[in-house]
């Protein structure tokens, strides 16, 4: 008798273990994602292609369906190196799996997995980059750890949640969002059956003093402010921004007006630095965003499909050094000469001309706009204030819009 409930409490302990989103497990995969040996991760460089391996080898073991290209979880996707897009082109892999609840709509989970490699990516903060492992333990081994925890809770969960879900881990975003850009130009799923995007890019600082998460893109479907304000506590505050738009991949598919939610806790004196190391890792912060992040995923389970909402951007929403912005979120993979609009803020100078998504800048006053690099030159020339003409090709016309910063 005493050996039968010993068998039980061991069963009961393995199945409520299965319930639990664990630091140990965050630990080890910021660790190895983290390691000097994947040279930080770099877009399309073997490191990168050592993390991928180690992605699907994770996602093989939760039993998870292959959504990649040709039945693989790997999606190829070509990009050029550099900051702008003025590099070698290269070939990086998005890393997709599928938990097929046999529902109706798809939630996706996402994070971006690349990082600065030997910060010859142009976008390091320290003094002198080259040659230096950046091996982003928050940016953003921290949220590829997430995504790998969360799928391991919902695969292995006992309930079966009334959403599938698309786990994905994204590469090139760091070079401007191009992996989260090529799915959703690209998607193995059907878009239009997808509930709504979880994004995590740096959630491993939680500062133990403030508890507080920033959640981007609270404004993108009606349900996300009050939900998201019904599960503040002491111990996890939240602070929202409602802009849909932001420095991370949660913009391609807002993008595609789906509603999305960025989780964030915070910058830090080791952001884009060779100092951003698994050792400075809040795991017990990341896991508690991690139980946030469920349970608004499970407060919804069941209910109808979210309405999407378009967003108006703010200062949160932009992270920029210049005194104006146009408003505007630059295409990094075009080839066109020009900039390539990829996506308007509402309520900025270009959206309040007339300016839309698909076109190309190719002159900002008396400054030719052949590329990002001098589209960033010509707009730390203008003072807020200041109204210059702005021409852009759309279709076979050259239109010039007035613009006031």
């Amino acid at each position: 008798m005493r050996v039968i409930h010993l068998v039980l409490v061991t069963v009961i302990s393995v199945g409520l273990q299965a319930q639990q989103l664990e630091s140990v497990r965050v630990k080890q995969h910021i660790k190895i994602l983290a390691s000097d040996s994947l040279q930080g991760r770099g877009t399309g460089k073997e490191g990168e292609r050592m993390a991928a391996a180690y992605l699907l080898t994770q996602l093989k073991k939760l039993k998870l369906k292959p959504m990649g290209d040709n039945g693989t979880y790997l999606q190829a996707f070509p990009f050029k190196g550099g900051a702008h897009g003025e590099g070698e082109a290269g070939t990086a892999s998005n890393v997709i799996a599928y938990l097929d609840n046999k529902a109706p709509t798809t939630i996706i989970i996402g994070a971006h997995y690349d990082h600065l490699g030997l910060g010859d990516q142009g976008s390091s903060l320290d003094a002198n980059p080259q040659a230096k492992i950046h091996n982003g333990a928050d940016d953003n081994a921290s949220g590829t750890a997430g995504v790998l925890e969360l799928a391991r809770y919902f695969a292995t969960n006992k309930k079966k949640e009334k959403n599938n879900f698309l786990f994905i881990l994204f590469s090139g975003e760091e070079l401007g969002l191009l992996g989260s850009k090529y799915f959703t130009e690209h998607p193995t799923t059907d878009l239009t059956k997808v509930n709504f995007m979880i994004n995590m890019d740096m959630v491993g600082r939680l500062n133990p003093e403030t508890k507080t998460v920033v959640v981007n893109g609270s404004g993108t479907s009606p349900v996300w402010e009050p939900l998201l304000k019904s599960q503040a506590t002491e111990q996890l505050k939240i602070k929202t921004d409602s802009s849909g738009i932001g420095p991370s991949d949660h913009t391609s598919f807002y993008l595609k007006d789906i509603p999305v939610l960025h989780f964030f806790t915070g910058s830090h004196a080791d952001y884009h630095k060779p100092s951003d190391d698994w050792e400075k890792i809040n795991y017990d912060g990341a896991v508690a965003v991690l139980n946030l992040i469920r349970q608004v995923i499970e407060k919804l389970d069941g209910e109808p499909k979210l309405q999407f909402l378009k967003t108006k951007s703010n200062a949160m929403a932009v992270r920029s050094p210049f005194k104006v912005t146009l408003g505007v979120m630059p295409s990094y993979s075009s080839d066109e000469p020009g900039l390539k609009v990829d996506g308007v803020t509402e309520g900025r100078p270009a959206q309040k001309a007339g300016i839309k998504t698909g076109d190309l800048i190719i002159e900002m006053g008396e400054y030719p706009i052949k590329d990002v690099q001098s589209y960033m030159e010509a707009l730390g020339k203008f003072e807020k204030g200041q109204t210059i003409p702005v021409k852009v090709k759309r279709g076979g016309e050259v239109l010039t819009f007035q613009i006031t910063f």
